[in-house]
């Protein structure tokens, strides 16, 4: 049976790996957000071994993201496609220990086992609820890279009970997403 769940960032791996398929979580604490141009700009800078100018600790939460932003309050934040980013995501996942990616249409094999690996989920968001999710959040700490543009530049958020959001892809490489080809 599904479980719902409150869950505080940063996330505790023995929390997720508890996490089942179909569980409901609502997350409370900082993410950040992250699209393909600035997941390229994490990996440059982690490769060069040169230190991250955003300050992402064990734990954290990448949303895949663009928000709209007008003066420094979010609009709407819905997901983007996750699978765009699926060549970067499982070498971030393993450089940052990061715990949950928040997305919609879930994430390929690499993705999975670099998630079975490190102790992290996939927690799908319902796409076309950006303005619902935008009520979630609480505060933009600060932004970074604003030279991609908002929906590309980095968001560190703060969220209270954001979600529903819906384990896709759980800790031991379960995905309701397997069916899907990716």
């Amino acid at each position: 049976m599904e479980k719902k769940l409150r869950l505080h960032t940063p996330l505790d791996e023995a929390a997720i790996k508890e996490l089942k398929l179909r569980d409901i979580v609502y997350l409370s604490g900082e993410l950040y957000t992250m699209r393909d141009k600035a997941h390229q700009r994490m990996l440059d800078y982690l490769r060069a071994g040169k230190p991250l100018p955003v300050p992402i600790e064990r734990g954290a939460v990448i949303y895949h993201c663009g928000p709209l932003v007008r003066n420094h309050e979010v609009i709407a934040a819905g997901p983007t496609t996750s699978a765009r980013m699926e060549t970067a995501t499982p070498e971030l996942i393993d450089a940052l220990q990061i715990r949950a990616i928040i997305g919609k249409g879930g994430m390929g094999i690499a993705t999975r086992e670099a998630m079975c690996a490190h102790g992290c989920v996939y927690l799908a968001m319902t796409g076309g609820a950006a303005v619902l999710a935008a009520t979630c959040i609480k505060d933009v700490i600060s932004v970074y890279w604003t030279d991609l543009g908002m929906a590309e530049a980095v968001w560190h958020l703060h969220v209270d009970e954001f979600g529903p959001l819906v384990v896709g892809i759980d800790a031991r490489g379960n995905s309701l997403y397997e069916d899907e080809g990716l």
